[in-house]
């Protein structure tokens, strides 16, 4: 297998976590949305990562999608979904949040990086976004006393968050407030302890400066 992206986005980053901690081999192309465009359309027509490339005419796109076809793979008792029911809701209702999440925080980087004339409309409505999910994800956090989110193991719900927090506090240095969100300040930290989160560090860039 071999994941293109580079691992300061969110999206890639947590698709590379759980290659590590499901103990997949891959190959890893570090390749920029905008200095290999080119490159990459030849693998996913909408220049976007993460893309994983598994045979030589099938490729999958979107973190989501990918993430899936490495759960079919992976062993059952490893699985970082359950297969059903509530607690399946429940981690898709937490993944949901986190990468929409993601979405705003990219878009509002795209906003001020690429844009001549700054939207305040969207950059405000963004930043209200951004922060309502925050609090309602440490609501939900803070009423939780397991190690992780939804029990004693790790799940794709404590990836995808923590992913989302780090991009946060590199990418919006300005609306990250560990005061504000404890619980997922302390959630984040217990993730980035953990082997796999270690072996997949990039700092953020901004667009263009790769």
């Amino acid at each position: 297998m071999i994941l293109i992206g580079q691992y300061d986005s969110p999206f890639v980053r947590r698709v590379a976590i759980a290659l590590h901690t499901y103990g997949f081999a891959y190959e890893h192309w570090p390749w920029s949305t905008f200095a290999d465009a080119d490159k990459l359309a030849a693998y996913n027509p909408l220049r976007r990562v993460p893309t994983l490339v598994i045979g030589d005419d099938e490729v999958l796109i979107e973190s989501s999608a990918i993430l899936d076809f490495l759960d079919e793979r992976a062993d059952r008792a490893a699985v970082l979904m359950a297969r059903g029911g509530a607690e399946r809701r429940t981690a898709l209702w937490v993944c949901a949040l986190a990468t929409g999440l993601c979405d705003k925080m990219v878009s509002l980087v795209y906003e001020g990086a690429l844009h001549q004339t700054v939207s305040d409309d969207w950059v405000s409505r963004c930043r209200t976004q951004i922060a309502a999910v925050m609090d309602r994800l440490e609501a939900d956090r803070a009423a939780r006393p397991t190690a992780y989110w939804l029990g004693a193991r790790l799940g794709h719900a404590d990836i995808a968050v923590a992913c989302a927090w780090r991009f946060l506090q590199e990418a919006h240095p300005a609306l990250y407030d560990s005061g504000r969100w404890p619980a997922l300040d302390g959630h984040a930290r217990r993730c980035e302890d953990l082997p796999a989160f270690k072996l997949v560090v990039q700092a953020f860039l901004p667009p263009g400066s790769q």
